[in-house]
């Protein structure tokens, strides 16, 4: 019988057999409070930032459930990956996208995370195959306004922070009534920019579909200095 199929990315490595099991945790930032009568309230906040938890597979030889990108690479390959980017400091797209047999498309989890710590499992009922138990942590770019200083003491000039996207009035508001560019920055995926215009990230392929001839063949793979078209709605 055909199973569904999982593709796991970490940035642009395709892990070589899914995890079994995959956990994401939404934490909770609400406050309880006590009213000076007794009464208890709930005060609502943003949600914290979400924990990722899986442990994955690394095969020291060609099984044929197993899949890579271009040719067979055993467990050192991916365990020099995953320190590269837990060395680094920086973050890095977490993509997660789950498949009918048919091939169509159920949902993706596509999600700007850091790592935060892996643990590396040898079992010898396990043979020479490696587990590793991956911990991410969901990352949110911020950044600081600077101010620069003239010679004349009463007149200063605010020097803006460059955004990585055009701004947006509300979250809400409704997608540009005619099409529009946008030119693709450094740490962009089509999910991010489809929640940014439309309000909702699952509505990358609406800007995927009038720009395959830009991004090609996987919707996953966008470069700084594209220009793509944002189409309505």
């Amino acid at each position: 019988m055909a199973k569904n199929r999982y593709d796991f990315y970490l940035k642009k490595c395709l892990l070589p057999v899914p995890p079994e099991k995959l956990q994401i945790k939404i934490n909770n930032a609400n406050k309880t409070v006590t009213l000076i009568n007794g009464q208890q309230v709930n005060l609502l906040k943003k949600a914290e930032l979400s924990d990722v938890e899986f442990e994955c597979l690394l095969p020291q030889a060609k099984y044929p459930f197993a899949v890579y990108k271009s040719k067979f690479k055993r467990p050192g390959y991916y365990l020099d990956y995953f320190e590269k980017l837990k060395t680094k400091r920086k973050p890095f797209q977490f993509i997660v996208s789950r498949y009918l047999p048919s091939g169509k498309m159920l949902f993706r989890t596509n999600m700007k995370v850091s790592m935060e710590d892996y643990t590396i499992v040898e079992d010898a009922g396990e043979g020479f195959d490696v587990k590793v138990k991956i911990k991410l942590k969901q990352y949110r770019s911020f950044g600081t306004k600077t101010l620069k200083m003239t010679k004349n003491a009463k007149k200063t000039k605010k020097k803006k922070v460059k955004e990585e996207l055009p701004p947006r009035e509300t979250e809400n508001s409704p997608a540009p009534a005619s099409p529009q560019s946008y030119t693709v920055v450094k740490g962009d995926c089509l999910w991010k920019i489809a929640k940014h215009f439309y309000g909702d990230g699952s509505l990358y392929t609406v800007i995927y579909n009038a720009n395959q001839s830009v991004i090609g063949g996987n919707p996953n793979l966008i470069y700084p200095g594209q220009v793509l078209i944002i189409p309505p709605e």
